[in-house]
């Protein structure tokens, strides 16, 4: 016989399957078999057809298509024969799913055999409408599945109630239906039947709150009685489980349990006893003890219980950390996560077990157990448990430092007792893992010794001492030596020493061999180098005694092969030779930066949760970079023309934060172009290193080292320090001098700075939610507004993972900052603020119009709401 005959069985076929060498000899005999399988439907030989179906299913679970088979499943469906019908079924949840529209042809049949007199063929039918059912079949069939979870045969009543599960998802307007046939499900003693109708009872909760309260009243008594009988009864062989009776069973009436005790007092009351039962009669020595004990634990904190019940619970989780399974100690990190928010003192009691878990060779157990410790950082135990974790810094891999160095800086910055202990901690980290440290944090950190007057000397003696130590972290380096160019002086003569310190000596040539090692060391990066540069500037005039050794080491830079360094050094060398005059002056210590402002700025440039990520983002004709969003433009109904503006992610920029400078915004001139920063261009754009260089284009080329202008206007020398750009007119302060902070300064008046005032408007109202905008506008850019907008909840219950979006036409430019907060309370009791800037170019022609689009969580259910705002005031 030929092996690839029509006659061939299903073994043989698999057989010459497997003996195929190549993808293509596996290829051919399957090409070969569907040709004679479809040379046989088109005989039409009913003697063939299961047979051919069976080989059917083969190839499609090898990936072939088999599409041509379908209607074969339906002919064996409606077969009066029981082998016919196992077949046809198979096929059907194998070859079909329920988007095929062929699937409405078997309706029927499922309907008929819904209704056979054999059993055996009526579970056919239940299997297959609990795996493919559709929508329309769901309302044709529910009554005869209705009808069916009442049949004398148990494993009838149990396809049907898992069928029935199926239905009401698909259908919801249905569960009303399948109440009380759930609730009589409940009272089987055979545990087959009762575990579906437990799961039924669950999704008819979880969809209706009519179910909800039904169960709640009459089946809550009887679920803790079916509950208790299972926890104390004796062994039985046909469902015990490592020593647990039926542990699947368990787990579904304890979840049905959290549901129906959740937000009920006194359902909650009546189940305490059996869940204080099972939480300490259940074993934890197998999996499925830990799985019943888990699942005992997520019912404790969903309710509405006492302290006691919780405490019990958090203990359970703490043993669970002590176990050897790693998927155990993970579940119960997450647990403790969410019970923190019930009970911080039950929590803090396994602090020592939790800081062992960030010690463990598992890297998603020492992530998740680093933000659980986190979150138990509070005042009184800040300091012990940065020294942990800073001496666990010491010791950890590579790839962990990054996380843990970013979380001890977040705890040392949120709960530092004092500022001399604070630059101590940050000091340690820069230490260890200073690579691994993001630009803000130092940023910060040099924000914080700048307003640290009284210490200035101990801070740059420690820093000294550290980077001839560490001198190969990047960042260390960075700050010592902005410190040492500030305060190099303190340095030498030890002023301000503290009790603590011991005595050094360093001289004026020991602080510049550290700026000359920086800028002269071959891994040190454009920005290091740029501020040793202005390092050594300002030490030329702080060290006189050696000025000419710092002017040997600018010079060499001449020859860099950076173009704006070799700028910088000419320029630097000239004010050494040439302008002795004002040198103290341009070079003197940086005022103190207002460290409330940079915290304001530097807390709305990180995302308010998790849920808000970067988007990939493409080059716009104008230049300006924004977020691909595409999809959700289409679900807003903007139209192609509109773009979708949403939070921006990047981490705080230097400059912005310095010089309150919005690199990120887009030029108030149409046509206008901005080319993106990136991150190593935080401190390079007060030195303008890597920008091209104006001398090559400027068509009014101004002398910026002529000593006529330096000398009239000393702010234009300084100007030249900070930008390459051809120079403009500079803002001076009220002492005639330049102004580096550009925003850290006292502010001046708000009729200065707000522009013309605009009233507030309610964008949005519903009755669960209220924004209101607010408006103003910056001084001579009247195509720009900044908007701010405040959420307040109107609704008794708090909304989590809060997210706002909008989305404008094509005339306008977006911008979102992050919302404050991702959490807003009810009731108004609280409010969450989000600033928007949005440039319209067409200002005077058209109006601002937006659709905005907010997100958030009730109760665990995803909330949308949309809106339209068209009532902006005039003029904007």
């Amino acid at each position: 016989m030929n092996p690839f005959s029509s006659g061939t069985r299903l073994r043989d076929m698999i057989r010459a399957i497997r003996a195929c060498k190549t993808a293509a000899e596996e290829r051919a005999v399957v090409r070969k078999e569907c040709a004679d399988i479809r040379a046989l439907i088109n005989e039409d030989d009913p003697h063939d057809r299961h047979r051919n179906l069976a080989k059917l299913m083969f190839i499609h679970m090898l990936g072939y298509p088999t599409h041509f088979g379908q209607m074969e499943c339906l002919k064996l469906i409606a077969s009066p024969g029981f082998p016919e019908k196992r077949i046809g079924y198979l096929g059907l949840m194998l070859l079909l799913d329920e988007r095929q529209e062929v699937l409405m042809l078997v309706t029927n049949s499922l309907k008929q055999d819904l209704n056979h007199s054999n059993q055996y063929v009526v579970g056919l039918a239940l299997c297959a409408l609990g795996n493919i059912c559709s929508a329309e079949m769901a309302r044709d069939l529910a009554p005869e599945v209705e009808r069916l979870i009442q049949f004398r045969d148990p494993n009838i009543r149990k396809k049907a109630a898992l069928c029935s599960t199926r239905i009401v998802r698909k259908v919801p307007d249905l569960a009303e239906n399948f109440v009380n046939a759930a609730a009589s499900l409940l009272k089987e003693k055979h545990h087959g039947v009762l575990i579906t109708g437990v799961q039924l009872c669950y999704e008819l909760c979880t969809i209706s709150d009519e179910a909800l309260e039904y169960f709640r009243t009459k089946c809550t008594e009887g679920l803790i009685k079916t509950l208790r009988d299972m926890t104390n009864s004796a062994y039985q062989p046909e469902y015990d489980v490592a020593g647990i009776t039926d542990p699947f069973l368990h787990i579904r009436l304890l979840r049905l349990l959290r549901v129906l005790g959740q937000g009920d007092a006194d359902a909650s009351d009546l189940m305490t006893d059996i869940l204080a039962q099972v939480a300490t009669k259940t074993e934890s020595n197998k999996n499925a003890g830990n799985a019943v004990l888990y699942e005992c634990v997520e019912t404790i904190m969903a309710i509405e219980d006492t302290n006691s019940l919780r405490v019990l619970a958090i203990n359970i989780l703490g043993r669970f950390l002590s176990n050897r399974d790693n998927n155990i100690r993970y579940v119960a990190l997450n647990m403790l996560m969410k019970a923190i928010t019930f009970d911080d003192q039950a929590v803090q009691r396994h602090r020592v077990t939790i800081l062992e878990c960030v010690k463990d060779p598992d890297a998603s157990i020492r992530k998740r157990a680093l933000e659980l410790v986190t979150l138990l950082v509070n005042e009184n135990n800040v300091t012990q448990l940065t020294k942990e974790l800073i001496d666990y810094l010491e010791i950890s891999d590579e790839d962990f430092k990054e996380d843990l160095s970013a979380k001890i800086c977040f705890i040392v910055e949120k709960f530092s007792p004092e500022k001399l202990w604070y630059i101590d901690q940050m000091l340690k980290v820069l230490c260890e893992a200073g690579k691994f440290v993001k630009d803000d944090v130092w940023h910060a950190l040099i924000v914080v010794i700048s307003n640290a007057s009284e210490l200035h000397g101990y801070t740059v003696r420690a820093l000294y001492k550290a980077v001839l130590t560490y001198s190969e972290q990047e960042t260390l380096v960075r700050v010592a030596v902005w410190c040492i160019g500030e305060y190099g002086d303190l340095l030498v003569n030890n002023v301000g020493m503290l009790g603590i310190e011991d005595p050094i000596t360093v001289t004026e040539s020991d602080a510049v061999d550290v700026i000359e090692e920086a800028i002269t060391r071959h891994n040190s990066d454009s920005t290091t180098k740029a501020m040793a540069l202005v390092a050594l500037l300002k030490l030329s005039s702080r060290f006189p005694s050696i000025s000419e050794r710092i002017k040997d080491i600018i010079v060499k830079q001449k020859g860099s092969l950076l173009l704006e360094m070799q700028q910088r050094a000419i320029e630097y060398n000239s004010i050494v030779d040439r302008h002795k005059n004002i040198r103290s002056t341009l070079v003197d210590r940086m005022p103190v930066l207002d460290e409330a402002t940079f915290n304001v700025r530097r807390a709305g440039s990180f995302p308010a949760s998790a849920s808000t990520m970067a988007k990939p983002s493409v080059s716009l004709p104008n230049g300006v970079e924004k977020p691909v969003v595409a999809p959700l433009v289409d679900l807003l109904d903007l139209g192609s023309d509109d773009i979708l503006a949403t939070p921006s992610s990047s981490g705080p920029d230097f400059l912005q934060d310095l010089l309150g400078v919005d690199l990120g915004a887009s030029s108030s001139q149409p046509g206008a172009t901005l080319a993106p920063r990136t991150g190593t261009d935080l401190l390079m754009d007060i030195l303008s290193i890597g920008t091209p260089s104006p001398a090559q284009n400027s068509t009014s080329s101004v002398d910026l080292l002529s000593t006529a202008d330096v000398n009239s206007n000393p702010s234009i020398a300084l100007d030249t320090l900070s930008s390459p750009a051809p120079p403009h007119v500079a803002t001076t302060s009220s002492n005639g001098m330049f102004d580096l902070l550009h925003g850290l300064s006292p502010s001046p008046s708000k009729e200065a700075t707000n522009g013309p005032a605009y009233p507030p408007i309610v964008a949005y109202e519903s009755s669960s939610l209220k924004i209101e905008f607010t408006f103003s506008k910056a001084p001579g850019n009247l195509q720009s507004t900044n908007v701010q907008a405040t959420f307040t909840n109107l609704s008794p219950n708090t909304f989590t993972d809060f997210i706002f979006q909008a989305a404008v036409p094509k005339f306008l430019q977006l911008h979102l900052d992050p919302a404050s907060s991702n959490t807003l309370p009810a009731s108004g009791n609280g409010a969450i603020t989000q600033n928007l800037r949005v440039t319209n170019s067409q200002h005077g022609k058209k109006s601002l119009v937006m659709r905005m689009r907010i997100g958030y969580k009730l109760n665990g259910k995803d909330v949308l709401e949309e809106g339209q705002v068209s009532n902006f005031p005039r003029g904007l």
